[in-house]
């Protein structure tokens, strides 16, 4: 059958090597971890809809090659083409800039939207409102790369199935022994297996013991998120203001000395600077004249307050289960933990902030290296064991939490204090840093 229909066989696979859904995996992955926060296929959202956009830009009269400029960078094609400044328009939350995207990865993400149909696709059910899980789910998961490499290993397998079993018949003819070519692969998987019986075993307890395993490593990966960067109403570039400027980031983040949250900047810190800036450049202008909008200031003449506010919607990066307490106060006071531990070196970020890997958290100069994924449970333990409250004896950080700590292991348990001077630090872990109601309701 194998030799006759061989050709069949070749054309098969080469059909299934030059079909496109790889492409469209590609395109699919792509716009549920760049595009699903803001934009749907079939209705607006913070965004608006991305079905046929292409088209909608060609009709609008936009330059050839623009609507790829806007998701590189949109500020660029906005300054180079009015349709695009028209669209910057259409909503007050400015878009994401994805330099890292080329051309063709652009053009699978628009081939792979128009190819939805209105109702029967997820992304037009609502992924507008995608969680950070889901995008950095999707981002890794090619589907259909692995329907098309199973398809190929079958067809394969099969062919080679068939080939040897004319070998073994022509073997076993030569041999003068008997072989039933009418045997199903079944009942001579089945002989194998018994007359293997030893080796099946312990292979079957392997793939067992692995599946298993590989089960309950997934369950690590609920709820965990990498790189997760929602849109926001204002593009603020990190680089410029603690970078460029050197401003320090408690200036902004004021009450993170003073309470479990950072806090956010109010729009009249924001005008303290900006009252006098204005911006050098079109794009820059613009920018900040979206926070005189919300403080509700008139540059014209010297400047005055119009009493007409407009709140400015910030989207929450970092986000911690319910159940989970951490105060920003005792690691950044009592703690003395840098902000670029978890946050990384926002002197050197354009973007506004996200959730860094921390693959990128390791580079950063003077943080302490570490293994687990950013926000997880193992990440916050795994730094605890390495963070020291102190480099040698307690009663030099003159602080009257650790004061009295000192006092007590000096008093109750010398031998015990003493072993935590054995590495010449007494970390987190070894206060208690990690008891479950540390952290946990």
């Amino acid at each position: 059958m194998f030799r006759i229909n061989v050709k069949w066989w070749i054309g098969i696979i080469a059909f299934v090597l030059s079909s496109t859904p790889i492409t469209f995996a590609q395109g699919d992955a792509l716009f549920k971890a760049k595009c699903s926060t803001c934009h749907q296929v079939f209705k607006n959202s913070t965004g608006p809809k991305l079905f046929e956009v292409r088209k909608k830009w060609e009709d609008g009269g936009a330059k050839p090659g623009t609507i790829f400029q806007w998701v590189k960078n949109w500020q660029v094609a906005v300054a180079q083409d009015d349709y695009a400044k028209s669209v910057e328009s259409w909503s007050p939350a400015a878009m994401s800039t994805f330099p890292d995207l080329t051309d063709e990865q652009i053009t699978s993400i628009f081939d792979w939207v128009d190819s939805q149909t209105e109702g029967g696709d997820q992304a037009a059910a609502g992924t507008a409102v995608a969680t950070p899980t889901d995008a950095t789910e999707e981002e890794s998961d090619l589907g259909w790369v692995w329907v098309v490499m199973a398809v190929i290993f079958v067809v394969i397998i099969l062919a080679v199935g068939g080939v040897r079993r004319q070998l073994k018949a022509a073997a076993a003819e030569a041999d003068g022994t008997s072989f039933d070519p009418g045997m199903s692969y079944g009942d001579e998987f089945k002989q194998w297996a018994w007359k293997n019986r030893k080796y099946v075993g312990i292979g079957g307890l392997v793939i067992v013991l692995a599946v298993i395993v590989t089960l309950f490593q997934s369950l690590y990966s609920i709820g965990v998120i990498d790189n997760y960067q929602p849109s926001q109403p204002i593009a603020f570039p990190h680089d410029m203001h603690t970078g460029v400027n050197g401003i320090d980031c408690k200036y902004c983040h004021n009450s993170v000395t003073k309470s479990r949250t950072a806090g956010l900047p109010t729009v009249n810190v924001c005008m303290n600077c900006h009252k006098q800036i204005n911006g050098r450049t079109p794009v820059q202008q613009e920018k900040i004249a979206k926070i005189y909008e919300a403080a509700g200031w008139s540059p014209e003449g010297a400047g005055k307050y119009t009493g007409e506010t407009k709140p400015i919607t910030w989207n929450k990066v970092h986000v911690l289960p319910d159940h989970v307490y951490f105060s920003h106060k005792q690691h950044v006071v009592v703690g003395g933990v840098d902000c670029k531990q978890c946050h990384g070196d926002m002197t050197k970020m354009t973007e506004t902030a996200k959730v860094q890997p921390v693959e990128e958290l390791n580079k950063v100069e003077g943080n302490i290296p570490l293994t687990k994924r950013t926000l997880t449970m193992g990440w916050c333990i795994e730094c605890h064991k390495e963070k020291e409250v102190s480099l040698g004896s307690l009663d030099t950080k003159k602080d009257g939490y650790y004061d009295e700590i000192h006092r007590r292991l000096m008093n109750n348990d010398k031998k015990l204090y003493e072993k935590y001077l054995e590495d010449g630090k007494v970390t987190v872990s070894e206060l208690g840093g990690w008891e479950c109601a540390k952290c946990h309701y």
